[in-house]
């Protein structure tokens, strides 16, 4: 077996120098070159100097720190997931207020226009009221105690209507007033007016036990030495009205008399008055 001759080299030695191995490759540079062997190793340098690269395929993308926006844990993720599928649910207090509201704005509704319809096709008017005449008795001033009075109050009603008739129902008020005070209350009778007709009738008003003020005690004798005693009276009267064999609900007629009697007798006169009146539909 012949022995392999190598050449000479006439070059001066050279001083070798004994180098450590280099560190093996990372298992991904490996795996890449295995894949890829003709692509050449990269040798990274120091970080300092350049940086590392993204493996191909991939973006780095840069984003202010302000706009980072972290991840809900899992059970706050779940959370919300579970309120956000909930469904708003009304309280049974707020769904009665509204069907309340809409039976009472539904009521109004027919109620004025029944009150419309009556109003054109009957054409409705109102009643008037007047005072016809005053007798009083239970007056005294000339005792500083308390006085009983009593009024017997002589009304005239007039019903226009001539298709319409009015009811008096029970709970009614009249009242006597002096300068603020007082001095009796009664009621009306209760009965019924025929259409366009005109009833006068009596109503008696008492007082009990009032205590009159030196003022107003002073301001009655000088009424009544000079023919002018003022008075206020209050009417208030709950009516219905009946239109062939209907009947309305009740409305409350008001009436508001001024007037002035030239003594505190059982035979004094009316010197003037005036009178106010109107209804309350409701």
């Amino acid at each position: 077996m012949a022995d392999r001759v190598y050449p000479r080299d006439d070059s001066p030695p050279q001083t070798t120098e004994l180098k450590p191995p280099p560190p093996p490759p990372p298992p991904q540079e490996e795996e890449d070159q295995a894949h890829h062997p003709e692509s050449p190793r990269k040798l990274a340098g120091p970080q300092s100097e350049k940086p590392v690269q993204p493996p191909s395929g991939t973006y780095v993308i840069q984003i202010p720190k302000d706009q980072v926006y972290r991840v809900p844990p899992p059970e706050n993720a779940q959370r919300f997931e579970r309120l956000s599928r909930r469904k708003p649910r009304r309280s049974h207090c707020c769904s009665c207020l509204c069907w309340f509201l809409s039976f009472l704005a539904a009521f109004l509704f027919l109620v004025g226009l029944s009150a419309a319809i009556l109003y054109l096709v009957f054409r409705l008017e109102s009643p008037d009221y007047s005072i016809e005449r005053v007798s009083i008795s239970g007056l005294n001033l000339t005792s500083s105690g308390p006085i009983s009075p009593e009024f017997d109050v002589t009304v005239r009603a007039n019903n226009p209507n001539n298709k319409i008739g009015i009811y008096y129902e029970k709970g009614s008020s009249v009242n006597v007033y002096n300068d603020g005070v007082k001095m009796a209350a009664g009621s009306l009778p209760v009965f019924y007016q025929d259409k366009n007709n005109v009833t006068v009738f009596v109503t008696s008003l008492k007082g009990s036990a009032i205590e009159l003020t030196s003022g107003v005690r002073t301001a009655l004798v000088n009424g009544v030495s000079k023919g002018t005693v003022p008075f206020n009276l209050v009417l208030r009267a709950p009516v219905k009205f009946k239109v062939g064999s209907v009947k309305t609900w009740k409305i409350t007629v008001k009436v508001d008399c001024d007037l002035t009697v030239d003594k505190l007798t059982a035979s004094a006169k009316i010197g003037s008055k005036s009178c106010d009146y109107g209804v309350d539909l409701w």
